[in-house]
């Protein structure tokens, strides 16, 4: 995407017309302006600079964004959200409120309230004509960009909001020139005091400046405002670190952040930021991550873990290795992910750019009607203009312009804040529309990693004499369960046993020496041969099995120790998370590649509505597909293997991303491992679409409302400066509107709030029609050796890898591995790849 800094634009007709000259461009295929931010982001190969002359041809200026060709991170990231509009507008109205002083003393003060005037300008009605003339011309004239503007607006036949304030004033100060002729004839003719009288008090001078002063008063409330919907931003942007302390020939120098590469060696003293991503080499340290993730509780950090640049160092010494500098560090990614969803539109705010596209020459109409129409009805000159030019300057088309991107950009924002982040303002609007939760297993359920869950010790054994025996043997061992088992151990800071004469036997077991004792362990079939199990042990395993956990059978000589079970464990928050997804009335539903005995337990452990079990990664997305005949479906998944899904889905949500929020095949980014951050998504998002549809409703039940009502047909006369007031009025009040986002606790449940069509008593899985295979897509592989889902994940890897196989889904209880293919297969290399990794083939099918 090509990123440009438009100028000029003040509405949302402005917005509109930019997108229509930009999409005319050959070569362009997309086009996004943001009235907002002033930026304009295009897709496509349409070359800058005739996109920027399609600009200038519509009355615009534009640049490339200072971004756009620059590969370090740097202060000019945020040059766009400047708010450099702000201290122009307050001297603007500061010189216009000055005079603007002195002309209200005179209309309203001295002619309403008797105050004194200077004796050369009492009775002298022609004077104090001229006076008024003059005041109002130099606040028009401190205030010219609206003329400008507007009238340049109205020349390419565009005209904006700008062109409103313009045509206000403008005939309001050429009506009162015209009475001040009037009074110069009646003058020469020495005609009477009550005529001259009757034409001063037709002047509408006050209302030819105030008009254009009061805009600007509502323009400067607007731009503080709109300034605070980027402060989420800004404040990511002033995260970034400006120097790094590099270790270069042993000795600490100071540089600038531009200057770090990729491998250089840096240093962080407690209490300092991270200057770039990298990996730490030495020292132990707790860092504060809340910046990138949300989570407030620090992060120990030891050799060989990752930290990210703007993450606080709070404890201790950390010498670090640079991995990723400049745009590449996760701060950078998460930015430029915020800004780019920023700039994109939500499919609601196309209502308000098709009204915004006509709504200015609507309102010249309705206003031209009006004055036509009075005069039709036997009105003066002088009140038929009063009305038109009420009607065009209370008309507001800015108001429909910020009713979506305000709050996109707040939601947006809020979302960064808290470790979600949008891709786009279509996935923010839509992720709350969602009806139907589809969840993978690994990694979104469960923690991904193995660990003991259960010790049960044979009688006459303890469990850390059963632990101890299990270390002893374990440590020996490469396998993923065998790690489990030593963390276990570790944490209890058991004794190390050396083993002698250790032997591992792929698909069996483990045994070896330890002093005078021969020790074994693996699954029932290995420990049978070698001891008898008692029955209740075997029960106990059989039980362990049906909840999803592999049992480990550990015996001392001939004599069987207990059982060790091990499992993917449930992360902690995910059954509330999945309640709380109900209490938002969703569908939940699991999809897995693991077998249904172990799928079927972990979905009713944290109350998944269904379950389909046994889904390779090509399936997964033709069940997402058959899902979304039933409704609006998200699938949450690693962003890897659950690409294909993902990429299906409505809204595709990568959960624990970490540095990697780049995940091109989500919509929706999710920084921590917790699913309770999917609820806390969906939840920001529908809140923002309620703060959109308030916005927009305000926008148009204003107009509705005050039009009518500025053209006099409610019998109300309406001074032109009200609706001046009123207008500058309606843009703040959306902007507020939206800035109320920032107090919304994403987290907080109790809010929610059930909706009207749900699907949770509805079964979707048994309606769905299931993937059809053909036998020749299909190969079965029979494997010895593999033990537990690990063993399975370690098959699946291999097999994938080669270039003919699709998918595969091994499982350890049947001993095969089914393999779907899509180019001629291969046995040798298939073969090859397997053993490879110490497992046994001993047939296909």
């Amino acid at each position: 995407m090509q990123k440009f800094i438009v100028t000029g634009m003040s509405c949302a007709a402005c917005q509109a017309r930019v997108e229509k000259a930009v999409a005319k461009v050959p070569g362009v295929t997309g086009v996004a302006v943001s009235l907002l931010t002033n930026s304009m982001g295009v897709e496509g190969t349409a070359d800058a600079d005739a996109i920027i002359h399609a600009v200038e041809a519509a009355g615009y200026g534009a640049k490339v964004h200072p971004r756009q060709n620059t590969t370090e991170f740097d202060d000019s990231a945020g040059l766009a959200l400047q708010d450099t509009e702000t201290p122009r507008l307050k001297r603007r109205l500061l010189w216009s409120v000055l005079f603007l002083v002195v002309l209200m003393y005179i209309t309203m003060g001295h002619h309403m309230g008797g105050w004194p005037l200077p004796n050369f300008l009492v009775q002298q009605h022609l004077r104090l004509a001229f006076t008024q003339m003059l005041l109002a011309f130099v606040v028009m004239a401190i205030n010219g960009k609206f003329f400008t503007s507007g009238f340049n607006a109205l020349l390419h036949r565009a005209p904006n909001m700008d062109t409103l304030v313009a045509l206000g004033s403008s005939v309001s100060f050429g009506w009162s020139l015209f009475v001040v002729v009037q009074m110069c004839r009646l003058v020469t003719q020495g005609g009477a005091t009550a005529e001259l009288m009757d034409l001063y008090h037709q002047l509408y001078f006050e209302s030819a400046a105030m008009i254009p002063a009061l805009i600007t008063v509502g323009k400067l409330l607007e731009a503080k405002s709109k300034g605070r919907t980027t402060d989420a931003l800004k404040e990511l942007i002033r995260l970034a670190p400006k120097t790094a302390i590099l270790l270069r020939n042993d000795q600490e120098c100071e540089v600038p952040i531009a200057e770090v590469q990729k491998d250089d060696v840096f240093v962080v003293r407690p209490g300092a930021s991270i200057p770039v991503d990298g990996v730490v080499l030495s020292g132990t340290s707790a860092v504060n991550e809340s910046a990138l993730t949300g989570e407030s509780i620090p992060v120990d950090k030891t050799a060989g873990d990752a930290v990210s640049a703007a993450t606080l160092n709070q404890s201790g010494f950390l010498t670090c290795r640079a991995t990723r500098v400049g745009e590449d560090t996760t701060l950078a990614q998460i930015i430029r992910l915020v800004s780019d969803a920023s700039a994109t539109k939500a499919p609601i705010a196309r209502i308000a750019d098709r009204v915004s596209g006509i709504f200015v020459p609507t309102v010249i109409a309705i206003a031209l009607v009006v004055i036509a129409g009075w005069l039709l009805n036997g009105q003066s000159v002088a009140f038929a203009l009063a009305r038109g030019i009420a009607v065009l300057v209370i008309s507001c088309p800015c108001a429909l312009g910020l009713a979506t991107p305000v709050a996109v950009m707040v939601g947006n924002g809020l979302g960064a804040k808290n470790g979600i982040l949008f891709k786009t303002g279509a996935a923010l609007e839509t992720a709350g529309k969602t009806q139907i939760m589809a969840l993978d297993k690994t990694g979104t359920i469960t923690s991904g990693e193995p660990q003991v869950t259960d010790l049960v010790p044979s009688h006459g054994h303890t469990e850390t004499e059963l632990l101890e025996a299990a270390f002893a043997l374990e440590r020996k061992s490469e396998h993923p369960l065998a790690k489990a088992i030593v963390k276990a151990a570790e944490d209890r800071r058991l004794p190390v046993h050396e083993v002698t004469d250790f032997q591992a036997m792929p698909g069996n077991g483990l045994g070896g020496m330890c002093g005078q004792r021969r020790l074994r362990g693996g699954n029932e079939v290995f420990l049978r041969n070698m001891t008898s199990l008692p029955e209740a042990l075997v029960q106990t395993a059989r039980t362990l099995s049906s909840q999803g956990k592999t049992p480990l059978f550990f015996a001392e000589d001939h004599t069987p120790l207990g059982i060790i079970a091990v499992a993917d464990t449930i992360k902690p928050d995910s059954a509330e998370a999945i309640r709380q997804l109900h209490g938002l009335d969703l569908k939940v539903i699991m999809l897995t590649g693991d077998n249904p005995c172990t799928a079927q337990a972990i979905a009713k452990q944290v109350g998944v509505d269904e379950v389909a079990a046994g889904v390779l990664p090509h399936d997964k997305a033709e069940r997402i597909q058959a899902l979304q005949r039933h409704g609006i479906t998200a699938m949450v998944g690693d962003g890897i293997n659950d690409a294909p899904a993902l990429t299906r889905a409505d809204i595709g949500i990568a959960i624990g991303a970490g540095t990697d929020v780049a995940v091109d095949s989500a919509d929706v980014v999710l920084m921590n491992c917790s699913l309770l951050d999917v609820t806390a998504a969906i939840r920001l998002s529908r809140k923002t679409l309620h703060i959109i549809h308030e916005n927009l409703f305000w926008a148009f039940f204003y107009n509705a409302i005050c039009i009518p009502l500025a053209a006099g047909l409610f019998g109300w006369k309406m001074n032109p400066m009200i609706g001046a007031a009123a207008m500058s009025l309606s843009s703040l009040t959306v902007c507020l509107n939206a800035l109320r986002l920032n107090l919304f606790k994403v987290h907080d449940a109790t809010q929610d709030r059930p909706r009207k069509g749900t699907l949770l008593s509805t079964p979707l899985l048994a309606q769905s029609p299931q993937p059809e295979r053909t036998a020749e897509m299909q190969k079965t592989i029979k494997i010895e050796g593999m033990m537990c889902p690990h063993c399975e994940a370690t098959v699946k890897k291999a097999l994938e890898a080669l270039p003919f196989v699709e998918s595969a889904v091994p499982s350890h209880t049947a001993s095969e591995a089914v393999v779907t293919l899509n180019g001629d297969f291969d046995a040798e290399l298939v073969k090859k790849a397997i053993e490879d990794k110490g497992y046994t083939v001993t047939g296909m099918e």
